[in-house]
């Protein structure tokens, strides 16, 4: 084989990986069921993302509510079902999720789970209120301990025993009970 054939087919071999590794990485990216909610966002979104950096970071397209500069909605177009993303002066400042059972914070709480599972994952740092709507049920709300964190939260509705819903995102919006209402 002469160099110039065997720099080809060394060029293509690399070339070949690096559009594997490509593809990867943007398929790891793209928001599904199984991204993880942490207390500034879910998987690529983060809070303070526009609309526009948020649906280029999920990779799908986030449809809902018309802007408006006061307080609304959207949400992935398809998959994942039952998550919304509250939009507050143009910007994402927190992620709901309701009646999905496979998205899951970064240590593994989700919808379904016991109040004691909760407060065992977050030794410590949840603070317990009595819930506006839901008769014995409670808002265990998750208080991080790093201060570069304090001005956000993750928020479990309970019925009393088991987490009915959960959302994470910045102070005030994040403990809006009624959402944008």
């Amino acid at each position: 084989m002469n160099s110039k054939i065997k720099f080809l087919t060394f060029a293509t071999v690399i070339l070949t990986i690096s559009s594997q590794t490509i593809s990867i990485v943007v398929a790891q990216a793209k928001l599904t069921n199984q991204s993880k909610l942490f207390i500034n966002g879910i998987g690529a979104v983060q809070i303070g993302m526009t609309v526009p950096q948020a649906t280029k970071a999920a990779g799908i397209k986030l449809v809902g509510d018309s802007p408006n500069n006061n307080c609304y909605y959207v949400k992935p177009q398809n998959e994942p079902k039952n998550l919304s993303f509250m939009v507050t002066k143009g910007r994402i400042s927190r992620v709901d999720v309701r009646q999905n059972t496979q998205i899951t914070t970064l240590k593994g709480a989700k919808i379904g789970d016991t109040e004691a599972r909760i407060k065992s994952l977050y030794p410590g740092q949840i603070k317990v209120t009595p819930h506006k709507y839901v008769q014995n049920g409670h808002y265990l709300t998750f208080i991080p301990k790093d201060r570069a964190d304090q001005n956000y939260r993750v928020v479990f509705e309970t019925d009393g025993k088991l987490v009915t819903q959960f959302r994470s995102g910045k102070l005030p919006e994040v403990e809006y009970v009624e959402g944008c209402s």
